[in-house]
């Protein structure tokens, strides 16, 4: 039964950047054609890979759009694909993400409610490598630009939907970045736009330890503090202690067993959730 609020469905566009992913692509390939919504382009944008991707991507047909050349890297890929989309309503899933069924559909409805909201995120899981449920996103709650800049970037990126019109009025993803382009992004419009939090389950997130998130140090480190210094006026807010030790813990638990284990014993997560709970009053359930 069509929700009355759709009396027309809007286009929208989800975009793909990839790279050698060819062990999961598929299964981000299914989970965004076998969504219940009637009125949808997928468009992957790849930059050359070199591992079976292509071959993949061919058996599709016209179910969807998709380019392969050399590029910069991530961001330049994801504007590629919102450049080339013609979507009303657009959405950016990483080749190793997947959508939970019907997430497009509770986006869309979403967005046609509340007409005043530019971007909306919503909820998710953390996946493994093989796609087992680890657990809930721990941080996604209500918009708040203050604690976004100065705290902590609790938008999973998979389960957010965008318009059209006020991501090109932000200038898309900015291309100099490599793993703070998104945190960047949700900061650019939520100074010009209302952002809403749906406390509803949209995507998958994939979390394994050779991921660009969990592989990136120090350069990942010195790049977010990058972004929250250009955004905020304080060299050293709560999220330059949060983030540099989250690092540290992910450095650490790729050196050794032995270094895992002394990890384990100076319980650095359960500071960094200690300090999260308590000196940033987390509102994280």
């Amino acid at each position: 039964m069509q929700n009355p609020l759709l009396k027309t469905y809007p286009l929208v566009s989800i975009v793909t950047p990839s790279y050698n992913q060819g062990r999961f692509i598929e299964e981000t390939i299914q989970s965004v054609l076998n969504q219940d919504y009637p009125n949808l382009e997928y468009i992957i944008v790849d930059g050359g890979s070199t591992d079976g991707t292509l071959d993949i991507l061919k058996t599709y047909g016209g179910r969807i759009r998709w380019i392969s050349e050399p590029d910069s890297g991530q961001s330049e890929a994801v504007n590629k694909g919102f450049r080339m989309s013609r979507g009303e309503i657009l959405g950016w899933l990483n080749s190793d993400d997947t959508y939970i069924p019907g997430a497009i559909r509770c986006a869309v409805e979403y967005l046609v409610g509340h007409p005043e909201v530019a971007m909306m995120y919503g909820d998710g899981y953390e996946v493994d490598g093989q796609g087992r449920r680890v657990r809930k996103f721990p941080t996604p709650e209500k918009f708040d630009l203050d604690r976004l800049m100065y705290r902590w970037n609790y938008i999973q990126q998979p389960a957010v939907f965008m318009r059209r019109d006020p991501l090109f009025e932000v200038t898309l993803l900015d291309p100099t970045l490599h793993w703070s382009m998104d945190y960047d992004l949700w900061i650019r419009i939520g100074r010009q736009y209302k952002i809403a939090y749906f406390p509803v389950p949209l995507a998958n997130l994939r979390n394994y330890m050779t991921t660009k998130t969990a592989s990136g140090g120090l350069p990942r480190l010195r790049e977010i503090i990058k972004v929250i210094r250009r955004h905020g006026g304080r060299r050293y807010p709560p999220a330059f202690f949060i983030y540099s030790l989250w690092i540290l813990e992910n450095i650490l638990r790729k050196k050794s067993p032995r270094l895992n284990r002394l990890l384990l014993k100076l319980s650095l997560g359960r500071v960094r959730y200690w300090m999260r709970r308590t000196i940033l009053g987390s509102r994280e359930s």
